[in-house]
């Protein structure tokens, strides 16, 4: 029966044509168990249940990364960035999306289906692990513990990227399924959301329990494996999730289609607060473990490219880190924690990630498209005017014309004019160069970190020629370096705005696909992410909770501003940007604005963007404002014009009901014939 229900798990990923040899060799597909190892013989080898175990987080990659290039991940591409490559041709033989086609809903059921068939295979391999590892005669009662916890996070996370993706799906028994059953007995239907969502943070919470003894930290040979901050990390992620409106209390249309065969409601219609305050003390947990914190370089005023100072707030800016920001330099500190200068082990703000992603389509093939064409890059990964607005300014007010184009200005405009090299000489606006627009004088050190506007400047300290090294580069049309727009080729920013983030100063595409570009560690889940987690799930609260913590002992959770500045100031610290005013404290529906910009800014580019945009119902408003950018038609003698934010005309955008969630493909329907499609999407082929 054992070998019938490892079986089954099988068939319910792979199909029925798999029963026959299912039934044969039953270990096939693991490419590890070549030579047809029974059940008992491979859990009792160490050296075999680790290569199972390592099977298992191989389903971590391909479709599965959080963090990877739009090959394999669109998702981290929303209303901040874009990719304009790849957007002329669609090859359905490739699995490819152009921008346009994503971001208008034009994918079909067969599109980036690798979640559902990775995570369901991946679910089977660590369910199996789980029920056997008990059997290992080599290991000890608390390495044995790691593992099944480090196994039950495995199939956990699986189940939570098929959930963020899809919304609510089947779970699958946790003992297996046994194959000799009828096939209407193994069809199983959609839990609902809240269903999904207890049982993943059950099973997180029980994986960080077994893994407290030997899995608190994990060295550097062990950083892509879950820790116990790692399982409390996503169990707050998915409780925040639960929490949002789109799962709590959501009376939309699109609700009330999603429903199982029998026409029960997936999405909860009755809006539940202790949701929040559960999600809160979630992060609450992650933080109190003591474990992970922002990252931060020390403050060097030395060198062409070096930042200056935030301005004098009368708060941060006098005190050191982490009360302030006097001794540290907050761009360089958030720079650094994406662009590959701290290894996975040595980054103190991550707490789960894939280390260096994948070979192919993963972050480094992100950063070879951010770089410009100078420096041999592709040059097509870019940010939209929203989000270039979103940055504060050095002092933490608004930019000068903020969302101006898009209706939602408060009647100020744009700067004007250009950096003087008088201006540079004087060390004045740093760290603009000389004919770089004042629109992006004075602003946040983030802002400096992440954006690429026309004129800022690119070390390249790997090109081959030192001609090509220390580069400003402009994206005006015509541009005789090739990174501005030309119509015979599609290697040109659509905006005008390029991408900073994840590059490394030493960073560059010369001599072969990654060959030059510094290993990334995927930022999964980061402590900032927990601490803005915090902070907004308290936001929400109007009562007073008491919510058990992890290790037994509760917390008292309510809507406390002292609390919410706990999650909120570090991050506003490390960033160098002064804090919200009190009236924004004060103001739920002020901080709630303020949090979700913030976060805007903090995680742009790390794949949460999307799915924030869809948790918070915000997306049929934001997903469908036109882009806006820079008149990249305009050569240098037009700068005027370029630098007026203008609609570009090659990116398109909608919001279409059946875009909440993700199609389920229709092999899956055939199969499960109680497997019900998301709303909007067909059933046939």
């Amino acid at each position: 029966m054992q070998r019938n229900k490892i079986c089954m798990a099988m068939l319910l990923v792979l199909g029925a044509s798999f029963v026959s040899s299912c039934k044969k060799d039953y270990l096939k597909s693991d490419q590890y168990f070549k030579d047809r190892l029974n059940i008992e013989k491979t859990f009792k080898s160490k050296v075999y249940s680790e290569e199972w175990l390592a099977h298992v987080f191989e389903e971590f990659k391909g479709e599965n990364a959080d963090v990877a290039s739009k090959g394999m991940t669109p998702h981290c591409f929303a209303d901040d960035m874009y990719y304009g490559d790849r957007d002329r041709d669609y090859d359905p033989s490739k699995n490819e999306l152009s921008y346009n086609m994503f971001k208008m809903g034009q994918y079909t059921e067969s599109d980036k289906q690798g979640t559902w068939t990775q995570s369901y295979r991946g679910i089977r391999n660590a369910s199996t692990f789980i029920q056997n590892i008990y059997m290992n005669s080599e290991m000890s009662a608390t390495e044995i513990s790691d593992y099944r916890g480090q196994a039950r996070f495995a199939r956990a996370y699986l189940y939570w990227l098929l959930l963020r993706k899809y919304g609510p799906i089947p779970l699958l028994p946790d003992e297996g399924l046994d194959y000799t059953d009828s096939y209407d007995d193994l069809a199983i239907p959609r839990s609902t959301y809240e269903e999904c969502a207890s049982y993943i943070s059950d099973e997180l919470l029980q994986a960080a329990k077994e893994m407290e003894s030997l899995g608190m930290k994990r060295g550097q040979d062990g950083s892509a494996r879950p820790t116990v901050g790692a399982a409390l990390a996503a169990r707050a992620k998915v409780l925040l999730y639960a929490a949002s409106p789109l799962a709590n209390g959501n009376n939309s249309g699109y609700a009330a289609l999603l429903v199982d065969k029998q026409g029960k409601r997936l999405l909860s219609v009755e809006f539940k607060e202790e949701k929040w305050a559960k999600a809160a003390a979630a992060a609450r947990d992650v933080i109190e473990l003591g474990v992970y914190k922002l990252y931060t370089a020390p403050f060097q005023e030395t060198g062409d490219d070096a930042t200056v100072k935030p301005p004098e707030d009368h708060n941060f800016s006098a005190k050191s880190w982490p009360e302030g920001w006097a001794n540290i330099d907050p761009m360089k500190s958030y720079a650094q924690v994406f662009d590959g200068t701290l290894s996975a082990s040595g980054n103190p703000e991550l707490i789960f990630t894939r280390g260096s992603n994948q070979p192919n389509e993963g972050i480094d093939q992100m950063v070879i498209h951010q770089l410009p064409r100078s420096a041999t890059g592709w040059n097509t990964h870019g940010l939209t005017q929203k989000l270039v607005d979103a940055y504060y300014m050095s002092d933490g007010t608004d930019v000068p014309g903020k969302d101006k184009e898009i209706g939602r200005g408060n009647g100020s405009n744009r700067s004007m004019g250009y950096v003087t090299q008088d201006d540079y000489n004087a060390k004045k606006y740093r760290p603009l160069r000389a004919g770089a627009s004042l629109q992006y004088a004075n602003r946040e050190p983030r802002f400096y970190a992440s954006v690429a506007y026309s004129g800022s400047f690119w070390t390249l300290l790997n090109e081959t020629k030192e001609e090509n090294r220390n580069k400003q580069v402009f994206y005006y049309s015509a541009d005789p370096k090739g990174n501005g727009f030309n119509s015979a080729n599609g290697y040109w920013l659509r905006t005008g705005f390029g991408v900073k983030k994840f590059v490394h100063p030493s960073d560059t595409y010369e001599g072969g696909v990654g060959s030059r570009v510094v290993p990334k560690a995927e930022p999964a889940i980061r402590y900032a992410d927990i601490l803005l987690m915090y902070a907004e799930a308290l936001n929400e609260l109007s009562g007073s909770f008491t919510i058990s913590s992890w290790r037994g002992g509760s917390y008292t959770i309510s809507r406390d501003i002292a609390e919410m500045k706990k999650g909120i100031q570090p991050v506003r610290i490390r960033g160098g940007v002064p804090d919200y005013a009190e009236s924004v404290y004060s103001s739920k529906n002020e901080l709630r604005r303020t949090i979700k910009r913030e976060r805007f800014i903090e995680l742009m580019g790390e794949g949460q963007r999307y799915y924030d945009l869809r948790r918070w119902m915000d997306a049929p408003v934001e997903e469908a404002l036109p882009v806006y950018g820079c008149n990249v038609l305009m050569n240098e003698k037009e700068r005027d014009l370029f630098y007026q934010p203008v609609a570009i005309w090659t990116l398109k955008t909608t919001f279409a009901d059946k875009m909440w969630f993700w199609p389920i493909s229709h092999t899956e329907l055939k199969r499960n014939k109680n497997l019900t499609q998301n709303p909007g999407w067909t059933y046939n082929d």
